[in-house]
């Protein structure tokens, strides 16, 4: 039997969106799961189902009749307390997995993050054989290392499974890297003077390594269980990475230098500052996102081209050229 309905969580959420969209080109039944309705989501003919993760029954019912379900849904953020991540990534993960086995969903295709792994030293054409770090430093890598740990075991235990580690993903209609850079734009400055090299992935060719990693799940369920970094494959300096989305926002780039030991120093005593006062919001810097801006962190992809077919179809040349075009949409829609 071929799959024909799917279930995406947080299908209203910039990459669920994304796989949403190549859903319907290959004429599935799509449904999405969200906390929010999208009217969006209504215009493509997507049915919508309001819900809480975290709340087993709600989650059980929506998974009726599903073939597959991509779990994308995940609450980010570098800063908060373990108590808040956990009810959406690690209880909300533990639903989905019974829910599918509930309903003898066929498989699950689980979105990770490949902070997974993240040790806060360089990682450079590291594969997936990296093991996770003994501690974190922060509650998001560290709830959806739990999270991952569930999906692992539920492949040991029938459910076929592959889980994905896209790093950074960017593109039109991000909701939350791109506005982050352009709201510190102009205080933003280059950490370090070493060339650290990072992977990124644009939205869409995430969003096709989900769809591939349902189609060769289904014609080989010898894949269930592994796990597959994907990104663009070419890896690039961070500095020079924020210049250019600054440069497609119509933005000058970054000026001035810090040093790798003065941001981890301030992140240290912002962290300080909000956990003895209590502050809400997120920091501006923190000792993760120090350690994140003076690092390497790129991935050998090797595993997900053998295994799933997967290259990126869209090149970083493009999809700045794609970005370039809806920072110009947007500012004229604003006028």
């Amino acid at each position: 039997m071929q799959i024909k309905k799917v279930l995406v969580t947080g299908g209203g959420g910039f990459l669920g969106k994304a796989i949403v969209k190549k859903l319907i080109e290959k004429n599935l039944i799509v449904t999405s799961f969200s906390r929010k309705f999208y009217p969006e989501l209504e215009t493509m003919g997507v049915a919508q189902i309001q819900g809480d993760l975290a709340d087993k029954k709600t989650v059980a019912k929506a998974f009726e009749k599903m073939d597959a379900v991509y779990h994308v849904a995940a609450k980010f953020g570098i800063w908060g307390p373990l108590k808040n991540f956990i009810p959406v990534n690690v209880t909300g993960t533990q639903n989905v997995i019974s829910a599918c086995r509930e309903h003898n969903v066929k498989q699950l295709i689980y979105t990770s993050s490949p902070s997974v792994i993240f040790d806060e030293n360089d990682m450079e054409n590291v594969d997936e054989s990296v093991p996770y770090p003994k501690k974190y430093t922060a509650s998001y890598p560290e709830t959806k290392a739990m999270a991952e740990k569930l999906v692992k075991k539920a492949a040991g235990t029938g459910l076929n499974t592959i889980i994905l580690r896209p790093h950074l993903i960017w593109g039109p209609e991000d909701n939350h890297f791109l506005p982050t850079i352009i709201k510190r734009a102009k205080r933003l400055k280059r950490v370090g003077k070493k060339e650290y090299l990072v992977d990124t992935i644009y939205v869409d060719n995430a969003a096709d390594a989900h769809i591939m990693a349902s189609q060769k799940l289904f014609e080989n369920p010898s894949l269930s269980g592994n796990i597959y970094f994907i990104s663009q494959d070419e890896p690039v300096p961070i500095h020079k990475f924020i210049n250019a989305f600054l440069d497609a926002a119509g933005l000058p780039p970054m000026k001035g230098q810090v040093s790798e030991k003065i941001v981890y120093t301030a992140g240290s005593i912002i962290e300080f500052v909000y956990k003895v006062f209590n502050l809400k919001g997120e920091p501006l810097i923190t000792k993760l996102g120090a350690k994140e801006l003076a690092t390497s962190h790129w991935f050998n992809i090797s595993r997900a081209k053998k295994d799933l077919g997967y290259y990126p179809k869209i090149s970083t040349k493009e999809g700045l050229l794609r970005l370039k075009q809806w920072f110009s949409i947007m500012g004229k829609n604003n006028d």
